[in-house]
């Protein structure tokens, strides 16, 4: 059986919109079913089945967890939004802007509840190793995205620091997501913890890469409008070393744009884009990235698999570097 990743796609979006959820009350469940219909990349749940696939040529038996990544992930999108008070996903409204805060909060814990279920669906022994992964990777999620709030009311944050937080908030369930699978396949726990390495280093470059498109992306790629994060001031890979490099009056002038509350937002991104430039940003994040996919392509050559199945990994990961939205 080969791997077909559009396939595969197709199989999840078409799983989550059959989960079985009640109908009562409407309010509740809506919600959850509409999270599931506005799109999205199924990285997780694909990576999960992947994982398994590595091991066994039936990956189906991995849906179940898969499913569960992917409903997790979308609880923490559903009070995401509400915290980033962001009016848009996927280019479709939040749930909290389409129906209100409170609703979208329950419905969320719905979300994370359904989760479990679908865990507990693995077979005993699997299930008894995996839950613990599980609760270890949601703890550091919530861990991440309080230092991500965090970091909104503090000057000065550091490369180190910056980088911890979206390797908790991001890059963690991407590793778990590949070790679930990987353990349902039947891979011993050395080779599972070499591909939750793979997915936490792919998991970092994945976000830098987000980083440096909010910035430099086509916007007719990009899917969003570019420049987001500029205007929102919002520290990413891009600012911190931008302020950690840049001197004298272009300090001055990124300092200055940073705190400003009333301005063009047009002129915001062409004159802080124009010091990132000025001090090659742009290079030293694409060298960042490199580095990360570099270290995880340094875990995938350990893994003593066939080739031939390695070459789903390096073929799926070779798509996040080169993705342009």
């Amino acid at each position: 059986m080969s791997f077909d990743v559009t396939q595969v796609q197709k199989l999840i979006n078409h799983e989550l919109t059959q989960l079985e959820l009640s109908n009562q009350p409407p309010e509740l469940y809506e919600p959850i079913r509409y999270m599931f219909t506005i799109g999205g990349k199924r990285m997780r749940p694909i990576l999960t089945l992947l994982g398994c696939y590595l091991f066994s040529e039936d990956y189906k038996t991995a849906l179940d967890p898969a499913l569960a990544v992917e409903v997790f992930h979308n609880f923490t999108l559903l009070h995401d939004d509400i915290m980033d008070d962001a009016p848009l996903r996927r280019g479709k409204p939040t749930v909290y802007s389409k129906w209100n805060s409170n609703i979208a909060i329950l419905s969320g814990d719905v979300m994370f509840v359904k989760a479990y279920d679908l865990l507990i669906r693995m077979k005993a022994e699997l299930a008894y190793k995996v839950i613990p992964l599980f609760n270890q990777c949601a703890k550091e999620v919530c861990e991440g995205q309080q230092f991500d709030m965090n970091f909104e009311n503090i000057d000065h944050i550091s490369i180190e620091e910056y980088i911890n937080m979206i390797r908790l908030k991001t890059a963690v369930l991407l590793g778990l997501s590949l070790k679930i699978g990987a353990l349902t396949g039947g891979a011993k726990d050395d080779e599972a913890n070499l591909l939750n390495d793979f997915g936490v280093n792919i998991g970092i470059g994945f976000q830098l890469k987000d980083d440096l498109l909010d910035v430099f992306g086509d916007k007719e790629k990009f899917g969003k409008k570019v420049g987001g994060d500029i205007i929102a001031n919002k520290k990413t890979f891009l600012l911190i070393t931008a302020l950690e490099k840049s001197k004298g009056k272009d300090l001055e002038k990124l300092q200055s744009w940073i705190t400003k509350k009333d301005f063009d937002p047009g002129k915001k991104v062409e004159e802080i884009t124009n010091i990132y430039n000025k001090y090659h940003i742009k290079e030293d994040t694409e060298k960042a990235i490199n580095e990360y996919f570099g270290k995880a392509f340094d875990s995938l050559e350990n893994l003593k698999i066939k080739p031939e199945k390695k070459q789903y990994l390096i073929s799926f990961t070779r798509n996040l570097i080169d993705r342009e939205q």
